[in-house]
């Protein structure tokens, strides 16, 4: 079994998402093998988004991500990397395809209601960042 890292943004829950969110995720046969809510701060953003520090984003995505609560998720399946980005959807929401999280709860570019993991060795980061193995029902 493959695990990915997952977070529904702080948009998504000021607009009470989490259950559909959820139930799309679980729709598409992902176990849910860790979730917590959490309130980020600006130090936790800024380094768990390091890789983007150069890009001009930065500072309003590490923003962005402290305005609210977000849910974090270690998700597992076979495949689960891909299988999470095909479901999350294009990043741009306009460009989303039909089903896909971000087209039908997107509100744009900058809040687009999901995170995930792009590959193995993010994913591993991403999940240790944010939960210990003793938090994590695989």
């Amino acid at each position: 079994m493959e695990q990915t890292f997952a977070i529904i943004k702080p948009d998504a829950v000021e607009r009470n998402l989490i259950g559909k969110i959820l139930e799309k995720i679980e729709s598409k046969e992902f176990r849910v093998a860790a979730m917590k809510r959490v309130l980020l701060t600006i130090p936790v953003a800024e380094c768990f988004y390091h890789v983007h520090k150069e890009r001009p984003f930065f500072k309003d995505l590490t923003a962005s991500m402290c305005t609210g609560p977000v849910i974090l998720l270690v998700l597992q399946k076979e495949g689960a990397i891909k299988a999470w980005r095909e479901l999350m959807g294009a990043t741009n929401p306009a460009e989303a395809d039909a089903g896909t999280i971000r087209k039908e709860f997107a509100v744009s570019l900058e809040k687009n209601s999901v995170h995930g993991s792009d590959a193995p060795e993010t994913a591993a980061f991403e999940i240790s960042y944010f939960f210990s193995q003793t938090e994590i029902l695989s």
